[in-house]
């Protein structure tokens, strides 16, 4: 960090004021303000989660002073205020509702505190380069509270936090003090090294019996395979230069899941279900809860150093539009369940399992024939994040696409170099190019047309046609043919013989609701619409999703069911002829010896 004296530093305090109400009291201290007037602004979005939040709507109240004498704060815009000119200091002292169980904004109560920077902390316009302090009081209601983040202590000041501890804290610059969140309270914890590097397990919320060594376990050797993959040589993980230890801040609900990645640390959440208890045998989602971490911790080389040029600097206060999430987002989840296998936690036909779970996702929505995974890389601000009922119908995931053209392009790049190459050498080029020194005061982007490019120059693989018909064009990838090439079979069967009624539903105390028609299938065919409230097939009372099913196992494809819903308060009667089983089913194995020019899917 940069040689300024503690007094010079723009420096931040959270106190944990009012844990029924969900309210933090943070205070702000610009030693010299802008002359002309300070401009403070809060984030409109987070980085990782690409839709406008507005966190200054949590913002309640804000008062400013210079020295000791108070000054008019203006609000100029939704996320913006200006101070009355000051000679400094400038103390800004704000209150900011936090009720938020995500991994995007802030959460307090009398059991936790939980917030990421963007939701809390004011930068200073113009001085965002400058270092900061962040002070953690204690908390008058509860003991015994520790503090968990991977932003570093102040190391050398007389209060700088102890290990867990509350105390000042430092950051090298606004972009820094943002990017580390911060878990309070008394969690279960564990911690492991990776290659030298320590890594902590921070688990929030009621998991009873939880086996904390099982997971480390686990995640130790996650995070092992992938130091080992972008740094085969020096095996040292990228953090260590900005943080003393990687942290995982996971909360443990009823039923939930996300993730969200920072440069040295990452916010999860996860269903208690998913979780192994001590004694007991893992439950089949671990190793959902498994690949989230291992996606999530993927994310600290690609997209937090190795970034799209449209990334480089990030402007918080507006949408940055980039085709390339297919990249970061699509990448990062072909190889968060490849890591999987790699690290010897899962075996190969689960990993194949796996890959024909995203096959059912990709073609089971229309909406991959309309839209490209680089339009809705783009569109990502105003359609993926902002999914309706008919989103399945013209939307397709770069998330779950991404990961197919991922595939696509490993086993192409191998069959054209033989098997010498692959997208390893693609990774790690990246890496090299754009990611190693990016905090390091040389951060550069990948552009928006350069992946044809790298791959050349990575492998020597001419890929251009396969990224314009794939990624940037609507085509299914086309992976039946190139699998078989691996020694691996691709097959589709039905999944059961219940005839398609075509849509996706929902519970409702008063029926079925219908949360997805799918375009051409047999209810929309036959005229019904999402938000249709089914009451009736048939003549027969149809109370829940279980009901439909049971109707729909004594039908076949074919035969026409009359079927009574409420739109609206209007009552509707409609004939829908069945349909055949949907294709929704696809499945993996291991056909026979690869061949060698195609590689193995281990090291695919």
């Amino acid at each position: 960090m940069k040689n300024v004296k503690d007094e010079q530093m723009i420096r931040y305090q959270v106190r944990l004021a009012d844990p029924a109400g969900h309210r933090y009291a943070v205070r702000l201290t610009i030693p010299r303000p802008d002359p002309a007037g300070q401009k403070l602004r809060l984030p409109a979005w987070i980085p990782g989660s690409y839709l406008i939040r507005d966190f200054a709507r949590q913002i309640e109240t804000l008062q400013a002073r210079c020295g000791e004498h108070p000054i008019e704060a203006r609000k100029t815009d939704g996320s913006t205020w200006r101070c009355t000119p000051c000679a400094g200091p400038l103390t800004v002292d704000y209150q900011v509702y936090a009720w938020d169980l995500s991994v995007r904004g802030a959460h307090f109560d009398e059991s936790h505190a939980f917030f990421n920077g963007c939701s809390l902390f004011l930068a200073a316009v113009g001085q965002e380069s400058q270092p900061c302090l962040l002070e953690l009081c204690p908390p008058a209601h509860a003991r015994g509270w520790q503090v968990h983040t991977s932003l570093p202590s102040a190391a050398g000041h007389p209060d700088a936090a102890p290990p867990r501890g509350f105390g000042l804290y430092q950051a090298r610059d606004y972009d820094a003090l943002i990017d580390h969140p911060v878990e309070i309270g008394t969690p279960q914890c564990v911690s492991f090294e990776a290659h030298g590097a320590v890594h902590d397990l921070v688990f929030t919320g009621l998991a009873p019996g939880l086996d904390l060594e099982r997971i480390a376990a686990d995640a130790q050797k996650i995070c092992a395979a992938q130091i080992e993959f972008f740094e085969p040589d020096t095996r040292r993980a990228p953090f260590l230069d900005s943080a003393g230890r990687y942290v995982f801040l996971v909360t443990v609900t009823g039923d939930g899941y996300g993730g969200l990645e920072h440069r040295a640390s990452t916010a999860l959440i996860t269903r208690r279900a998913d979780l192994p208890a001590r004694g007991c045998e893992a439950p089949e989602g671990y190793v959902t809860f498994l690949g989230l971490l291992s996606h999530e911790y993927f994310h600290t080389w690609n997209v937090k150093r190795i970034k799209p040029a449209a990334f480089v600097p990030y402007d918080l206060s507006r949408p940055n539009h980039t085709e390339l999430l297919w990249v970061f987002e699509g990448f990062t989840s072909y190889y968060d369940d490849l890591m999987l296998l790699r690290a010897g936690v899962i075996d190969e036909p689960a990993y194949l399992k796996l890959v024909g779970r995203t096959l059912d996702q990709v073609l089971r929505a229309g909406g991959r024939l309309k839209q490209s995974v680089a339009a809705s890389s783009f569109d990502a601000w105003t359609r993926y994040y902002k999914q309706d009922e008919n989103s399945p119908n013209a939307l397709v995931s770069y998330y779950t696409k991404g990961a197919l053209v991922a595939l696509g392009l490993d086993l192409e790049i191998r069959r054209q170099s033989g098997g010498a190459r692959s997208l390893d050498d693609v990774m790690r080029l990246m890496w090299r190019r754009y990611g190693r020194d990016f905090y390091q005061g040389r951060p550069r982007g990948v552009a928006e047309g350069a992946m044809p490019d790298l791959i050349r120059a990575a492998t020597g693989a001419d890929v251009a046609d396969f990224i314009a018909r794939h990624a940037r064009g609507r085509e299914d990838v086309p992976l039946k043919a190139a699998l078989a090439r691996a020694g691996i079979e691709l097959s589709a069967q039905p999944e059961g013989t219940r005839p398609e009624l075509g849509v996706r539903t929902q519970a409702d105390p008063a029926g079925v609701r219908l949360a997805t028609v799918y375009e051409h299938g047999p209810a929309h065919r036959a005229g019904l619409s999402a938000g249709d409230l089914l009451i009736a097939a048939d003549g027969l009372r149809i109370a829940d999703a279980a009901g439909l099913d049971r109707l729909l196992d004594a039908r076949r494809p074919g035969e026409r069911l009359a079927l009574h819903v409420f739109r609206r308060d209007e009552l509707r009667r409609y004939t829908v002829r069945l349909g055949k089983p949907a294709v929704l089913r696809h499945q993996l194995r291991r056909a026979g010896p690869a061949e060698a020019a195609s590689g193995a899917p281990e090291a695919a």
